[in-house]
């Protein structure tokens, strides 16, 4: 018997959520209103989760809730109170980005499973470590990944009891994602704080080439490459989408709903994707999954190529034949649409109503009776009521008695309506004079009432917002330092004395023995080492940190922050690992024993001088330098000046040494730059 993946899939809305249900869903991952990176979606208020958990339990359905954006220093008190109500409703793991929520998570929030979304660009074994040790159960693999490094790396998310989770289907980036500053630069809206105005889909002035969307990519599908995935051991089929609209989540999850159902029952790995293509489309590729990146990838067009597609297909050479191919989808959209609200108004997440009656007087105790469409049970107060005159008020102040009356229980009971239940009456009629209980009794029946709600779920007490102090520094003179990429910059840096850092390339495999010489012959130089470090590149830096040992390192990459602490090597963390808080840096400190990080060229001043570093911690600054937008596994030369080649193979990170420029519509130039050994990247 096969084991079965998880389909798991978007919701943006109710709608939406109801759809992914409807159409056969494992799991759905959804945000509210604050903290997730899906901001343009519509979104869903704290109260409507529990009516959305219980809808999705019922049938079967495990809900993610996505917090997956970095969070800012003045966030973090409300962030805690939302995880102090997380903590006491069923929801099945919440999806993350940061640093510094990972290390609350994990020290405070212990019952909450932590899933690293794709936001933390996870595409070396190392990396999958670095998160098991902040108790990360699972991890959101890179959309560049081809199935051979997907399948090494589930084997190793499962050798640290993490599972993988794969994008399946939607939207492809250019840039790695978590990496990627185009919006954040241009607009002011980061991409990793939610806000992402996708740039990258604009219009750009022609290109030599004639193309108008230059880095604008089809949508990935990977659909007729489940027996694949399959043998790679992934757990967690991923569908993009949570600004789509219900009819195409319901749409795309269904397809392969049945495609995994046949692949179950009939051994079949691939089925009928023609579905796929009369919901929104930007055409599809696979081309990453396969590890065949080409120019075909491409598509100059960001709007919906569904009518195109079938126009194709048909042939059409006349505006009449294009208008009736587009009359025809009209038609089909039109009745999935009608299908899909028929199906999702048979679902609903209205919460169970939760009646509660009260009944006691002085002397003796306080009778609860709570019933719910499905039961009812009751108890009483293991202290007794007391009157006003009778009663000792000579309590401490955190367990002084409360009156007892509507007021008093519909505050202390308003609790109850956060779980998949809501309060419907609250009945005082049985309670006789003016009676009072301990507060910490009436907590203690709050808890009864919800361990019985929730099948005896251990209820959390709310945890406070650990404070951080600044204590105080020796002021010192700052130090400079260069970071160089070339043994000729380092011929210039003879005189100075500032540190001298070397940016090591992505591509290391090959050159390996050259860095090894140069940073044993050149012992103060620091290793600075790349965000992206993929397969054979991450060993052979693995190798040059073996071979070399040396006094310290930069690391943009967790993983290789992974291996310096695991061999005792000083390292500090770059700025592609995106600190920005005090709460990241305490993580980096407490759990790999990090000497120091850059903080976050994304945020101001003002913001950096509300962070507080842990002690025998550096800060640092990157003042002077172009600013790196995004990197890219593709080739972004196919759309802007041509190349020779029609695809990437294994000399075109070596050798290839290309600039280029784009300029939006807008005026603003983009500069493209392949330096020799480096993957793709955009500079304003």
């Amino acid at each position: 018997m096969k084991r079965k993946i998880e389909l798991l899939a978007p919701g943006g809305d109710l709608d939406s959520i109801k759809a992914a249900i409807a159409g056969g869903a494992d799991a759905v991952y959804c945000g509210l209103n604050k903290f997730n990176a899906r901001n343009r979606a519509t979104n869903i208020e704290f109260e409507d989760l529990g009516g959305i958990i219980g809808l999705a339990h019922r049938h079967g359905c495990q809900v993610f809730l996505t917090i997956n954006i970095l969070i800012l220093e003045h966030e973090f008190r409300a962030l805690v109170k939302l995880l102090n109500r997380l903590v006491n409703i069923a929801i099945d793991g919440v999806i993350i980005q940061d640093l510094g929520l990972a290390y609350l998570l994990s020290r405070h929030f212990k019952t909450l499973k932590i899933h690293a979304s794709t936001q933390l660009t996870t595409h070396n074994a190392g990396q999958i470590k670095f998160l098991s040790k902040l108790a990360v159960t699972r991890v959101n693999l890179s959309r560049e990944l081809n199935i051979a490094e997907i399948t090494e790396l589930t084997q190793a998310g499962h050798d640290n009891n993490i599972e993988t989770e794969v994008f399946v289907h939607g939207s492809n980036c250019i840039g790695f994602s978590g990496l990627c500053y185009l919006a954040s630069a241009l607009e002011g809206k980061s991409g990793n704080r939610g806000r992402c105005s996708q740039p990258c889909r604009e219009q750009y002035l022609t290109t030599a080439v004639g193309k108008d969307f230059p880095l604008n990519l089809k949508d990935n599908s990977a659909f007729h490459d489940l027996a694949a995935l399959y043998a790679a051991g992934v757990d967690s089929l991923k569908i993009e989408g949570r600004v789509k609209k219900f009819h195409y989540v319901y749409t795309v999850v269904n397809s392969w709903r049945r495609l995994l159902d046949n692949f179950y029952t009939l051994d079949k790995s691939s089925g009928d994707d023609t579905d796929l293509y009369r919901v929104f489309n930007r055409g599809f590729s696979n081309a990453f999954l396969t590890g065949d990146i080409h120019k075909s990838m491409y598509i100059d067009n960001p709007r919906d190529n569904s009518a195109l597609h079938f126009a194709g297909l048909k042939g059409c050479s006349s505006a009449e034949e294009m208008e009736k191919v587009k009359q025809e989808l009209y038609d089909a959209k039109t009745r999935i649409i009608r299908h899909v609200e028929s199906e999702i108004a048979r679902l609903d997440s209205t919460k169970p109503r939760l009646n509660i009656a009260v009944a006691g007087a002085a002397g003796g105790r306080l009778r609860v009776a709570v019933t719910t469409a499905d039961s009812s049970f009751e108890f009483s107060s293991a202290t007794a009521l007391v009157s006003a005159e009778s009663g000792d008020f000579a309590h401490s102040k955190k367990n002084r008695p409360r009156r007892i009356d509507l007021s008093s229980l519909a505050q202390r009971f308003a609790v109850l309506s956060e779980t998949e239940f809501q309060l419907e009456e609250l009945e005082c009629a049985g309670l006789h004079g003016e009676v009072f209980l301990p507060v910490k009794e009436l907590g203690s029946i709050t808890k009864k009432i919800l361990s019985c709600l929730t099948g005896s779920r251990e209820t959390i007490a709310p945890l406070a917002l650990p404070v951080l102090r600044k204590t105080a520094r020796e002021i010192s003179r700052p130090t400079l330092a260069v970071l160089i990429s070339s043994i000729a910059q380092l011929e210039h840096c003879a005189t100075t004395s500032a540190d001298i850092y070397f940016q090591l390339p992505n591509n290391l495999q090959a050159e390996i023995s050259r860095f090894v010489e140069l940073f044993v012959a050149n012992r103060e130089l620091t290793p600075w080492f790349p965000a992206v470090l993929i397969g054979q590149d991450y060993a052979a830096a693995l190798e040059l940190l073996r071979q070399v040992k040396p006094a310290r390192i930069v690391t943009n990459n967790s993983g290789i922050a992974y291996a310096a602490w695991e061999q005792g090597i000083p390292w500090i963390a770059g700025p592609h690992m995106n600190t920005l808080n005090s709460f990241s840096l305490l993580c980096l400190k407490e759990h790999f024993n990090c000497a120091g990080a850059f903080i976050s060229n994304e945020i101001s001043q003002n913001q950096i001088w509300n962070i507080v570093a842990p002690a025998d911690f550096a800060l640092y600054s990157s003042i002077y330098h172009p600013i790196e937008l995004l990197i890219s596994r593709q080739c972004l030369f196919h759309q802007i000046e041509g190349c020779e080649k029609s695809r990437i193979d294994a000399d075109c990170s070596l050798d290839c040494v290309k600039s280029s420029s784009i300029t939006n519509t807008k005026n603003v130039p983009l500069y493209i730059d392949k330096a020799k050994g480096c993957y793709q990247r955009i500079f304003n």
